[in-house]
């Protein structure tokens, strides 16, 4: 086969090669753009993992510690529920003594109260001493003995209602005690279960950001493995164009030393025509060369 008719073979196909050559490198870089893109995706998402991991974690230990905080506030409420009910005990058994004996306790409120009767016998000692009292000595002892038994009878009775008050205050306390500690219990419940909701919700996200992550990652993986095939393909395109520009070279070059052989080839055949007209006597290999040509 003539060099003109391989190199006929040969162009086409250089020209085929180093169009496709050139494809393949294009799309390889547009695959290692995606293969950046989702490697820079996955590892932001991955990212916003560890850190809402981290979160987590905090919001477990406050809901932790919360919890551990609830069952101390209502060991707390449980003791203070005991007190109360312990001194209701007394103020029941005090209020059931005044609703056996009503008329007892009727009377008692009807009398005048002890400062009442100390400034009756105030005013009764002041009438005394000026001598206005009518009845003489006789009558300022009865009535001061009839004042001295009225007081004792309200202070008496005072005494008992003030132990009524007493318990009454003692339970208001109780109750007030009881009521703060339960309203710690439910904003200590409330604090944990927000913490706990909320460590919730961001698991829930975890989850969701460790699965885009791994669609990420597959993608990726298929993007590097798309590059690296048409990585592979360019290599090999480009190859083959050096393959074929190597052989077209060589065959240029072996054209242009056959046509240099000629020429020397033709002046040597001039030359020996020459010697030979002239009447040279000339060697054997020399006519067969002339015989050649």
């Amino acid at each position: 086969m003539e060099f003109d008719e391989v190199r006929g073979v040969l162009q086409p196909l250089w020209d085929s090669l180093g169009s496709k050559s050139s494809s393949h490198r294009d799309s390889r870089d547009e695959w290692n753009a995606k293969v950046r893109e989702f490697l820079d995706k996955r590892n932001e998402t991955n990212r916003e993992v560890k850190e809402l991991i981290n979160e987590v974690q905090t919001q477990k230990a406050i809901r932790d510690e919360a919890n551990q905080r609830v069952k101390e506030l209502k060991d707390v409420r449980a003791e203070l529920s005991e007190r109360l009910k312990k001194v209701r005990e007394p103020l029941r058994a005090k209020l059931e003594e005044q609703r056996e004996n009503p008329e007892e306790q009727g009377g008692r409120r009807r009398g005048p109260p002890p400062s009442k009767i100390r400034a009756d016998m105030e005013r009764l000692e002041m009438i005394h001493m000026t001598g206005k009292l009518s009845g003489g000595e006789k009558a300022f002892e009865n009535k001061k003995k009839e004042l001295r038994k009225a007081l004792k009878e309200a202070t008496e009775a005072q005494k008992e209602g003030g132990g009524i008050r007493e318990l009454k205050d003692s339970v208001r306390d109780a109750e007030r005690l009881q009521e703060d500690a339960h309203k710690s219990v439910e904003k200590a419940v409330t604090r944990a279960q927000e913490a706990h909701d909320l460590m919730v919700e961001l698991s829930e996200e975890v989850d969701r950001l460790r699965e885009k992550a791994n669609t990420a990652h597959t993608r990726l993986t298929r993007s590097k493995r798309e590059a690296d095939l048409l990585h592979g393909q360019y290599i090999v395109s480009l190859r083959c164009i050096h393959s074929i520009q190597d052989m077209m070279k060589a065959m240029e070059l072996r054209e242009k030393k056959e046509e240099e052989y000629d020429g020397e080839e033709k002046v040597e055949v001039t030359d020996l025509m020459s010697r030979l007209m002239s009447g040279d006597t000339l060697s054997t290999d020399e006519l067969m060369a002339l015989r050649r040509n």
